[in-house]
């Protein structure tokens, strides 16, 4: 990374390459990494700061990046001027700069006072209760002190004839079998990148695997991965498998025995197409490829990777599954953890009012 004088900061540069490379984050995540932490390094120079004690001082960084334009250098405040970069997008700065912080601490480039100006203790009660986990045990974390609130916004279903216009443009049997993992499965991003060849159980007749769920399903299980796929749930469960997935993983295994990179891999999804081939996916490489099947498509929204796990749970109630159904087979701890996933689709919402029955007073006033 190149300073505004145009002197190689090394510390930023050993944290991007441990970031690409030591992490196997995608070279736009790293980009974006980079992005972030020279603006954090410009508004050290531009404010006269030392960037390994500017921690202290990260409050006054946030006015600066939410008033100052990217091309400038002053702060522009007033009553009537809007914020150039809205609050996720500094909370998207700010935690790239705490992992360039934190990856200094950990070099000794630091102090280590600087990780108590970045962290403070918490714990998991103030969580939204969609990240609080299956456990409803009291757990300690550290919480990021600096961050700003982000208006709540409700998660949408992804629409069929949005999960068929995103398929159609897949070029890859592995992308299509994505697709079909997130929408037909309802796997979520850590889920479908952590499963290994070994959790299929396609053959008719499972004693092959001594497993006694009949019929091809797949076994999602909790691993420690080291592409940071993560289960979210910690009880393994099986998931039935269709006609169409069924048929996905086989053209995509054909796909992926003509990559010998990926023979040694035991990851079910791995990187066929770019560096480092036949390595995992990551979950964020999910991310990039729903964003440009989007594009691709022509989409007038993008759609992320969960709102497929959204559609699955609203098409199963949809056909008319019952709560707990839903429950098992998005892997919830109880039946009301799957309330948040169902969005009813017009069509079962009329049914619903049709099935009232007409109070027989107002039907012969009517008549």
């Amino acid at each position: 990374m190149i300073s505004e004088d145009y002197e190689v900061e090394p510390v930023a540069d050993r944290y991007l390459l441990e970031l690409r490379f030591g992490r196997d984050r995608a070279e736009s995540t790293t980009k974006a990494y980079a992005e972030s932490v020279s603006l954090f390094l410009r508004w050290c120079a531009g404010s006269g700061r030392e960037w390994r004690t500017a921690a202290r001082d990260l409050g006054l960084f946030i006015v600066w990046l939410k008033y100052t334009p990217a091309g400038g250098s002053r702060v522009v405040m007033g009553s009537t001027v809007k914020p150039v970069r809205s609050e996720s997008r500094i909370n998207q700065i700010l935690t790239a700069t705490r992992g360039f912080l934190m990856f200094a601490a950990a070099a000794r480039e630091v102090a280590g006072w600087v990780v108590e100006q970045l962290y403070e203790i918490g714990d998991s009660r103030d969580l939204p209760s969609v990240a609080q986990g299956e456990s409803t045990s009291l757990r300690y974390r550290l919480r990021a002190r600096h961050r700003l609130h982000e208006p709540e916004t409700a998660v949408d279903r992804a629409m069929d004839s949005e999960i068929v216009a995103v398929f159609r443009v897949c070029r890859s049997a592995r992308d299509r079998l994505i697709v079909l993992l997130l929408a037909r499965v309802g796997l979520r991003r850590g889920e479908a990148t952590g499963l290994r060849r070994s959790d299929l159980h396609l053959l008719p007749d499972n004693a092959v695997h001594d497993c006694l769920v009949q019929g091809a399903h797949l076994h999602v299980v909790r691993r420690d991965n080291p592409n940071g796929a993560w289960a979210k749930s910690r009880y393994t469960r099986a998931v039935p498998l269709d006609f169409l997935t069924v048929r996905a993983l086989d053209l995509y295994l054909l796909e992926r025995e003509e990559q010998p990179a990926a023979a040694g891999c035991d990851f079910l999804l791995v990187n066929l197409f770019r560096q480092p081939l036949g390595a995992p996916m990551s979950p964020h490489a999910l991310n990039e490829l729903f964003a440009a099947l989007c594009r691709r498509a022509g989409l007038a929204r993008s759609i992320s990777p969960h709102q497929g796990r959204h559609g699955f749970a609203s098409n199963l109630a949809d056909s008319g599954a019952a709560l707990d159904e839903i429950q098992a087979l998005l892997g919830h701890v109880s039946p009301s953890s799957a309330e948040p996933y169902l969005h009813p689709g017009a069509d079962r919402l009329r049914k619903a009012i049709e099935r009232i029955p007409s109070p027989r007073e107002i039907t012969e006033e009517l008549r």
